[in-house]
């Protein structure tokens, strides 16, 4: 007798569903997962976000005491970037920097940042999308940031600013902390200028090498932001559109021309940013550790 064709199927349906049950049982572990056994799994995160509290207790008691605080912003960045640049570019920088250094991890990013007034509006503020904080607002919350770290035992806390307009806030409070624990060498705040100066000093100048003119490289949102943003992440960047567009202006709020963005561009300022920022950190480092022994004797 013939099976009607709707209960063929149907049967069949089944059969395969067991088949594929049976080998997502019995598949071997993720690679990404077979790597990671229980005694090593929390050592492979710097994230602190991504620890428990006794994780993150037991890597600061094991000699993990270094601890990155990026700062980003949300801000408009011309037509063709998203909200979240600086602080994707924080994070993702923060994590490579990190990871080369060593004992060392990576707090969640600070995203609401001084960008002007709000009433009236100026700068960014002129664009949908960008929050600004006052001045105090924002240091207080660095302030604070770095005393919860100090607190839980951290020994370096490091401002790691990927905004220009905030650079002298940073440099403030960490002038302020570490007068007022000049006594108590447990800790020291760092706030780490070179991160952002780099981007816009030596790899400038690489680009420049490459025949790109400063008029085209531009400060916000050209081919040097740009690139840089495809290099950290692609889908951040609308390519497409950007592909057709005609040349934008600081009407849109850009001060550059980023058409001729590249990854492999943005790879260099990537590597100049990283690189300068774990040789800067480890000088910063011996020098507390050798103030700090001058001080014991």
């Amino acid at each position: 007798m013939l099976m009607h064709p709707l209960k063929r199927g149907q049967i069949l349906c089944t059969i395969l569903a067991c088949s594929l049950l049976s080998c997502l049982l019995t598949s071997t572990v993720p690679t990404h997962a077979a790597n990671v056994t229980a005694g090593n799994a929390d050592n492979m995160i710097v994230n602190i976000d991504e620890l428990s509290s006794s994780e993150l207790r037991d890597k600061i008691a094991a000699g993990t005491t270094t601890i990155l605080v990026p700062i980003g912003g949300t801000e408009q960045s011309g037509p063709y970037i998203a909200l979240g640049k600086h602080n994707t570019r924080a994070y993702m920088l923060a994590r490579q920097i990190a990871q080369k250094l060593g004992n060392t991890v990576v707090a969640p990013v600070i995203s609401y940042v001084p960008e002007g007034s709000i009433h009236p509006p100026v700068a960014h503020m002129r664009f949908t999308g960008t929050i600004s904080i006052p001045d105090a607002t924002f240091e207080s919350i660095l302030e604070a940031t770095a005393r919860s770290f100090k607190q839980h035992g951290f020994r370096h806390v490091i401002f790691l600013g990927d905004h220009g307009g905030y650079q002298k806030n940073e440099d403030k409070v960490a002038t302020k902390l570490n007068r007022e624990w000049a006594n108590d060498p447990g800790c020291r705040v760092i706030a780490l200028l070179d991160y952002y100066r780099i981007s816009q000093t030596a790899y400038v100048a690489d680009l420049k090498s490459r025949g790109f003119s400063e008029a085209e490289i531009g400060t916000h949102a050209g081919l040097a932001d740009t690139a840089l943003m495809l290099a950290v992440d692609k889908s951040m960047v609308r390519t497409e559109a950007l592909a057709r567009a005609a040349k934008p202006g600081p009407q849109d709020g850009v001060y550059g021309d980023p058409r001729r963005a590249t990854v492999e561009l943005g790879q260099l300022g990537v590597q100049r940013i990283v690189e300068t920022s774990v040789n800067a950190i480890r000088a910063a480092l011996r020098e507390h550790e050798d103030a700090t022994i001058t001080k014991g004797k």
